[in-house]
């Protein structure tokens, strides 16, 4: 369906015409409607599926029409709330962006730099606030930002927001808005944490899902390397020397093994850098520019650092290491195969992850192909040891007394 079909105002049509855009997702073709209804919505898509079009546009409709009837209020009335400072600022570039040719104030808050910027352009005045949750309650306390007149609220990435250990200041700033709003809650996957959460700050919302949750986006190619601990190094500098792979988002599970697989990569001559919490705010977005522009071709990612990356034509997301919670491996490989354009997502899997790889193929409902043809194979000599590892950890954390012998511990 086209954007105008849609009965949206010709100066966001203009804007999103300006950005490339005419034809609507599915989530953007279900939830633009439902939404400039003034309906409560939970809407279930995959990332990359152009959901934050599916929010915004309406938000800037609806306020332009509140605008344009004199009814502006000189207080914050729509809040996008979203767990990460990366998701944060690009959600902000869209609304600017889809926003252009109107006369709303916006303006994006999150941690990890000064806030003085952020506080003066409160003072200026905002219509639409994007924030993360630490920074948003920081200057609550500090008297610089009123929710009381909401009157828009957007629950962005609910579930990666609920992993990160947010619920608390979630919630706590739910308890600071009206009762009387207009609430979206997008999420790409709905655990029974969600569920709960939607139950009760929505009434009566619609529902919307354009993929089945938990569900991978089809047009992302899917593999699985087995191979050793000690060997994913190698096997990844193999793979990185396909120039078919033109830019390629690698997680691992820690800030510390993002750094040493960085500086490993460097050492094959290889340019990549790393994106992680510990690393300044500044740093982070040198290395997003750097990488969006094709200067870098391998950007090394922990999870959270990399929730919000939205890099348009991504060829290649390589699970370095598999991720212990399966909803994160959808979140990963959604970084490609963005907007319908086709992508690649490799994975390697040492012993030690075949477990996590089960839950995966379970929760995505589809057996994930195995390339068995490359240099570093996972051999039996190797998997032994693991095997007995496993159980060992097993043993101790049951409190299991015994020998251990292949196959099991023996009382």
């Amino acid at each position: 369906m086209l954007f105008k079909e849609l009965n949206i105002i010709p100066p966001i049509l203009e804007a999103l015409r300006a950005e490339g855009y005419t034809e609507a997702t599915p989530i953007q073709e279900q939830a633009i409607p439902v939404l400039l209804a003034k309906r409560d919505l939970i809407g279930l898509a995959q990332t990359g599926t152009g959901k934050t079009a599916a929010f915004a546009v309406p938000i800037l409709q609806l306020l332009h029409e509140e605008l344009k009837s004199g009814k502006r209020m000189s207080a914050i009335e729509a809040l996008i709330l979203t767990p990460t400072r990366e998701l944060a600022i690009q959600i902000d570039e869209s609304f600017a962006a889809y926003g252009s040719r109107l006369r709303l104030r916006h303006t994006v808050i999150y941690g990890g730099v000064a806030q003085s910027a952020q506080t003066n352009a409160l003072k200026r005045g905002v219509d639409i606030l994007i924030a993360t949750p630490g920074r948003l309650l920081d200057l609550m306390n500090q008297g610089y930002i009123d929710l009381s007149r909401i009157k828009l609220f957007v629950l962005d990435e609910a579930d990666r927001m609920l992993d990160m250990g947010f619920a608390p200041d979630v919630k706590k700033v739910i308890s600071h808005l009206p009762k009387i709003r207009q609430t979206m809650l997008f999420s790409a996957t709905m655990p029974a944490e969600i569920s709960k959460l939607a139950a009760e700050v929505l009434i009566n919302p619609v529902r919307v899902a354009v993929t089945p949750v938990s569900s991978t986006v089809d047009a992302i190619e899917q593999s699985v390397y087995f191979t050793a601990k000690k060997d994913k190094k190698h096997l990844l500098v193999h793979l990185l020397k396909d120039k078919a792979i033109v830019s390629a988002l690698v997680f691992t599970r820690t800030k510390h093994g993002a750094d040493k697989l960085t500086r490993d990569l460097v050492r094959a001559g290889i340019e990549a850098e790393a994106i992680h919490g510990n690393k300044s705010q500044g740093a982070r977005q040198r290395a997003l520019t750097k990488f969006k522009n094709k200067e870098t071709r391998v950007l090394v990612a922990t999870d959270i650092a990399a929730r919000g990356i939205d890099i348009e034509e991504l060829s290649h997301v390589i699970n370095y290491e598999l991720p212990n919670v399966p909803e994160t491996y959808v979140h990963r490989i959604g970084r490609t195969g963005r907007a319908g354009l086709g992508g690649t997502a490799v994975s390697f899997c040492d012993q030690e992850e075949k477990a996590y790889l089960k839950d995966i193929e379970k929760l995505i409902a589809k057996k994930i192909l195995v390339i068995e043809d490359h240099p570093y194979p996972l051999n039996e000599e190797e998997a032994i040891p693991a095997q007995e590892n496993i159980a060992q950890a097993q043993a101790r954390k049951t409190g299991k007394i015994g020998y251990f012998r292949r196959g099991g511990y023996k009382r």
